[in-house]
């Protein structure tokens, strides 16, 4: 299930982020992460322009994050993401959060488009997205510099067929 970020779920965010099996393939430096930053990310986190959520389980515990970002309304697109806490790995916890916020792009929003990009070498993450319904677009050679080394990206997108 997914539902808004909430204060209570900070803690929990910042255990993922300090966790390097779960951070390994992400490009940003969250080990760098704070309560005050996380917090403040939270009162951030619902906009026009970008919509995160938390996945969470029936007792409405925090498992992860999944994301819509840089929402145009003029091109009818978002940027997915997601991120699920160690614990919540192979519960399927992923996968049906990624299924009702796309419910929620496409019915709520009326996006035509949401994609994605991802290490390419990423394999775990590139099975995943493709088993959601995402398919492979391409590939951006040597797209970004990570830890010294250039690193491509795959890019995945999925379209509303429900238009």
């Amino acid at each position: 299930m997914i539902r808004r970020l909430k204060q209570k779920d900070a803690m929990f965010m910042l255990e993922w982020m300090r966790d390097k099996d779960t951070t390994q393939n992400f490009r940003f430096p969250f080990e760098q992460a704070t309560l005050e930053s996380v917090t403040k990310f939270i009162d951030n986190s619902f906009s026009s322009l970008n919509k995160h959520f938390a996945v969470v389980n029936e007792s409405d515990a925090y498992l992860g994050t999944v994301s819509l970002k840089d929402i145009s309304e003029k091109n009818r697109s978002a940027e997915y993401a997601i991120v699920v806490r160690s614990i919540a790995r192979g519960t399927g916890a992923a996968a049906l959060a990624t299924k009702e916020i796309l419910h929620y792009a496409f019915d709520t929003l009326k996006l035509h488009k949401v994609y994605l990009n991802v290490l390419e070498k990423n394999e775990r993450a590139k099975h995943f997205y493709t088993k959601c319904g995402f398919v492979y677009e391409g590939t951006s050679k040597d797209a970004i510099l990570l830890n010294g080394s250039y690193e491509s990206l795959a890019w995945y997108g999925i379209i509303n067929d429900r238009e």
